[in-house]
């Protein structure tokens, strides 16, 4: 039986200042617009500088020696690139193009690594050519990348990463890297002077874990530190621990609406009261033979303990309730090392988009048309869900529910799950802004179906009281 209460729940994001500010200057996103099209994805480089510092105070506070990477694939955007180099970050590359990208920024070579799943031949060699790290995932990369540094003559440095990890769940299966039991006798006995790899020069370890386990990663660096006391046994010295990304970042302001909002997700899957998403979408929860299954696929929107507590929470972890990660690394002159990529663009980036068309479906429904589809406002998991800022020329108040629906000639191209309540109904021309987009939402599955082009890339260096037209730089679309 359907309840009486269907207000629809609000997820209210967290925002910085820069964000309101920009969405207030009607006269400024005439021009963008005009010039650029929709959708545009703005970032503002302040909000990465105090990222990275935020980490920095962190293995400061642990006197831990340490390096910073930004996992340029979190976001395609030259200046941000240019950002770290600038700060004096390194940057990890995951493709020809992107290691290309950073060398043309002028990130040094000791500040750039390799990590991507599919190293081809032609990124080896740009790697091997400028004495960039690879990181190692399988024997077959290792047999490519000693070949390619054998016929250049030269000594190529190189990690490997290191999965199957013991917790007290087993083993922490992963499809990448060598597994734990059996990567210290490969090292040891393939990349010694007469092994099988022997232009390949043994400098670190590296782990990347999915989910967001604070002690799964705690319980891998402690299991690394171990092996990597156990490679010193054999004459092979450990410079660094990688410790790989996925560091939570809080996308919401309010614990009770992201609780509330659960709820009520549940009670419309449950038919208990109206839809809050399209179609009564579960996002991960489903109704099989009357009972609510399944678990929340998106992205926990809400969290606690994230950036630079989550790196705390990891350092200051203790593997089998012995001493902590940063007692294991007292004395032991290893640097840890970090490819952080959705954390260190928290707050940084915007994706505006104009309103096209509004409509009633069949069902009464609302739907909004934007400038824009759904591969523009996307990551791997199921939704975005905050609710979004918005640029409205003058209206009568008047609350109205709506969808906002995007460009591909498909049915599920529904940019946002969620229904959304705004003051009024949007006007054709009028901007909604998606805030916090620069992680993962902007570039990592956009698409040109339909021959549409890539959104257009704007990077704010400073910060003003009034935003200038001319503080735009403009990076191409399709870099």
């Amino acid at each position: 039986m359907m309840h009486s209460n269907n207000q629809l729940p609000k997820l209210t994001p967290v925002i910085s200042d820069w964000m309101p500010k920009l969405m207030n200057d009607k006269v400024l996103l005439d021009s963008l617009f005009a010039a650029y099209g929709s959708p545009i994805n703005i970032h503002y480089l302040p909000e990465f500088d105090k990222n990275i510092d935020t980490f920095r105070k962190v293995f400061t506070k642990h006197g831990i020696s340490y390096q910073i990477f930004y996992a340029h694939k979190a976001n395609k955007s030259k200046s941000i690139v240019k950002c770290a180099q600038e700060n004096g970050i390194g940057v990890d590359t995951a493709s020809y193009r992107e290691l290309l990208q950073a060398l043309e920024a002028g990130v040094k070579s000791e500040n750039l690594t390799v990590t991507a799943a599919i190293k081809t031949e032609k990124l080896l060699q740009l790697a091997v050519e400028n004495n960039v790290l690879v990181i190692l995932d399988n024997e077959d990369e290792c047999n490519l990348l000693n070949t390619i540094a054998k016929k250049l003559d030269k000594q190529t440095p190189v990690g490997f990463r290191v999965s199957g990890f013991n917790t007290d769940m087993g083993k922490l299966y992963s499809r990448f890297g060598f597994d734990l039991d059996e990567v210290s006798s490969f090292i040891t006995s393939t990349c010694s002077p007469q092994g099988e790899h022997s232009n390949l020069s043994y400098t670190g370890l590296h782990f990347h874990l999915n989910g967001y386990s604070t002690e799964q990663r705690g319980a891998a660096l402690s299991q690394c530190i171990i092996l990597a006391e156990k490679l010193k046994d054999n004459g092979f010295t450990t410079q660094f621990i990688d410790i790989g990304g996925g560091f939570l970042i809080n996308y919401l302001q309010f614990k009770n609406e992201w609780k509330a909002f659960r709820e009520e997700l549940k009670k419309a899957v449950k038919g208990e009261r109206k839809e809050i998403t399209f179609n009564n979408d579960g996002l991960g929860y489903q109704l099989i033979d009357n009972k609510l299954q399944g678990k929340l696929a998106t992205y926990p929107f809400y969290n606690e303990v994230n950036g630079d507590l989550f790196l705390e929470k990891i350092l200051s972890f203790r593997y089998k309730n012995k001493a902590s990660v940063t007692e294991l690394l007292r004395d032991k002159d290893i640097e840890i090392r970090m490819e952080p990529g959705r954390s260190l663009l928290n707050q940084v980036g915007m994706t505006l988009a104009k309103v096209v068309f509004r409509k009633k479906d069949m069902r009464g429904r609302w739907l909004v048309g934007l400038d824009m589809n759904m591969s523009q406002l996307k990551s791997s998991s199921t939704d975005y869900l905050a609710d979004p800022l918005t640029a409205f020329a003058p209206a009568p108040k008047h609350l109205v529910e709506v969808y906002f629906t995007g460009a591909y000639c498909l049915e599920q191209d529904i940019v946002l799950k969620r229904k959304i309540a705004l003051p009024n109904l949007p006007q054709i021309g009028d901007i909604i802004g998606f805030v916090n987009t620069a992680g993962y939402m902007m570039h990592f599955f956009e698409t040109q179906a339909h021959l549409f082009e890539l959104s257009v890339n704007l990077s704010l260096e400073i910060s003003k009281e009034i935003y200038d037209f001319r503080d735009f730089k403009n990076d191409k679309r399709n870099v």
